[in-house]
């Protein structure tokens, strides 16, 4: 299988998300016997799963919503990763997208939070068992009104988690509402026009601290779910904001929401691939084009680009985001990266989850208890 990219000079295989040795995560999981080629194991992961056992209850949101697509994105990326179900927690707070998590992943634990309090809910789950696997599924008023003091401190201590952030610029499970990233001048029936400029959730995750920032559509599969598997592999919290097409009450062409405007203005700042974490693949400098064998055996072709956004550069993306919105343009990929941060668990120096301590490690003792109130 041969694979055509077009990468920036430092190429794609350069920019693949690392670990340092000493972070924490999930155990390795065990896939078929040794030698057993992937190919063969016809409609099964690496854990012998197909990819319904990942699927969740039936959707109960309008049809044709975007965060149903959503939904199918999350289950391919964790089926094609290889997720394990069972070490997987999810959480939600109120809205529609909200909603989104007992679509995927049934074999999974998850937690509805109240309206916008969804990070402080997860950093304090995570903290207590920092090698589980964790997404959180929010909405724009979810995340962006309400909720946007607790998203801002969950992202500047970097817990390890993937934050989506399903985009539609209404509160679509209260009618229609104008909500934080509604475009100015738009105009619903119920809500009348909106005079306040829309918030960027994605610069706000950059001015944050956010070492994984990426901006997508729930009507592209193809970038989408590389991206969420790759935002699964980060360190820290990975934010991706997914606008997600409201049909009831934003589809219309003039919404910068809606279908047709993603179709017709989705400006990729990169094409998106993910390759599972192993040894790192080096290559030497080249001048136009280069074939580069995967560990999977298949061929990926490189080919240079003059100019292209570089996702390290955290002022670039800043300015590419800020010029966007000038522009009305709509600009998908991978915004901003930066695994160097430690997570909160590393800072915190979690080497055992507390969850898995004894009641002796986790209770103050008797005669510890006397001392203070003797002081006292």
């Amino acid at each position: 299988m041969a694979l055509s990219l077009l990468t920036t000079d430092y190429s794609l295989l350069r920019i693949q998300m690392t670990t340092l040795p000493n972070t924490p995560r999930p155990p390795v999981v065990v896939g078929p016997p040794t030698g057993t080629p992937m190919a063969a194991v016809k409609n099964l992961n690496v854990l012998g799963l197909s990819r319904t056992d990942y699927k969740g209850a039936e959707s109960t949101l309008c049809l044709g919503c975007g965060h149903d697509a959503i939904s199918a994105a999350i289950i391919n990326a964790c089926y094609e990763a290889g997720i394990k179900a069972e070490g997987m927690v999810k959480f939600s707070g109120i809205g529609c997208s909200s909603k989104s998590p007992a679509y995927f992943m049934n074999r999974s634990h998850g937690f509805n939070t109240l309206h916008g309090r969804m990070p402080s809910v997860a950093t304090g789950a995570l903290m207590a068992n920092h090698l589980l696997n964790a997404i959180g599924v929010s909405g724009d008023g979810d995340t962006g009104s309400i909720g946007l003091g607790q998203f801002k401190h969950m992202v500047r201590r970097n817990v390890r988690m993937v934050y989506i952030i399903e985009n539609n610029g209404v509160y679509g499970l209260t009618k229609g509402q104008f909500s934080a990233t509604s475009d100015l001048g738009a105009e619903l029936k119920h809500a009348g026009k909106n005079e306040l400029p829309p918030m960027d959730l994605c610069l706000e995750a950059l001015i944050a601290g956010c070492g994984f920032v990426a901006r997508s559509f729930s009507g592209d599969p193809k970038q989408l779910v590389p991206l969420i598997k790759a935002a699964f592999s980060h360190r820290g919290t990975a934010v991706l904001d997914v606008i997600s097409p409201c049909v009831t009450f934003n589809n219309h062409d003039s919404s910068t929401k809606s279908y047709a405007w993603g179709r017709d203005h989705d400006i990729r700042v990169n094409d998106v691939g993910f390759v599972q974490q192993a040894e790192n693949i080096e290559i030497e400098d080249y001048d136009d084009i280069k074939d580069v064998t995967l560990h999977d055996g298949s061929v990926i072709t490189l080919k240079k680009a003059d100019q292209s956004h570089n996702p390290t550069d955290k002022w670039a993306a800043m300015k590419l985001i800020s010029e966007a919105q000038d522009k009305q343009q709509f600009i998908t990929g991978l915004l901003y990266v930066n695994g160097d941060r430690p997570s909160l668990a590393e800072v915190e120096r979690l080497d055992v989850p507390l969850a898995h301590l004894q009641q002796e490690q986790l209770r103050p003792s008797e005669a510890s208890l006397l001392k203070v109130m003797s002081g006292m």
